[in-house]
């Protein structure tokens, strides 16, 4: 009976020895064969799912994002507060930071791709906006639905807030990473940012109560 391969976990597992290697010697020191050494599989198996190394960056970089996206679900889940906007902004910012190994990591790969992608035409080729702009449709929607709910002022442009929310906390993420502040020091920052977008609404949080705030978690 033929041995079952399961694909998914394959790819997955090299896509974890990319981000080791590119963690501890820098993404310059990313090949196919560096990589397959670091995974514990063959060069030929690494080139069987990926065909170069821009193909093998993208398919890591949405790796790191559905692990992230996991994670934010995972301090929702766990937190003891009721499901509200404010919560699922706080638990996503928090997620983003650079304050732990598996965040750290992906930080530093993705801002790392990005300097590579603008002196390589391969790694260009690879769209790696993908991924950050699907995350700022998501926080539109959840900045519109809170809207809706009476959470957030119904005059604020949903896209600019997702937009300013996302680009604030990648700076501070990069000022965590080359030690201009800490972890700590970054959410101070960002959760008097959330003071002052939820400062028109002081119910906000009354509002979790309600039947379908939980529908806006990440799915």
């Amino acid at each position: 009976m033929p041995k079952y391969v399961d694909h998914a976990e394959r790819r997955a597992q090299i896509a974890d020895g990319v981000v080791r290697l590119a963690a501890r010697d820098g993404l310059h020191a990313v090949t196919l064969r560096a990589v397959a050494a670091e995974s514990g599989v063959s060069l030929r198996l690494v080139q069987y799912y990926f065909e170069s190394k821009a193909q093998l960056m993208r398919a890591t970089l949405e790796h790191l994002e559905l692990q992230s996206h996991q994670r934010w679900e995972q301090r929702l889940a766990h937190s003891s507060r009721p499901a509200s906007t404010r919560l699922l902004l706080e638990a996503f910012l928090a997620e983003a930071l650079p304050n732990d190994e598996p965040s750290r990591a992906f930080h530093l790969v993705w801002t790392s791709y990005a300097v590579l992608a603008m002196t390589d035409p391969e790694l260009a080729q690879q769209s790696f906006v993908d991924g950050p702009a699907r995350l700022e449709q998501r926080l539109t929607d959840v900045i519109r639905q809170a809207q809706a709910q009476g959470e957030l002022d119904p005059g604020l442009d949903a896209h600019a807030e997702a937009a300013r929310l996302l680009a604030l906390n990648h700076g501070l993420g990069t000022s965590v990473m080359v030690g201009q502040r800490t972890a700590e020091q970054a959410g101070e920052v960002l959760r008097y940012h959330l003071d002052g977008l939820f400062a028109a609404h002081p119910t906000g949080e009354q509002a979790a109560a309600a039947p379908n705030a939980r529908s806006l978690s990440p799915s």
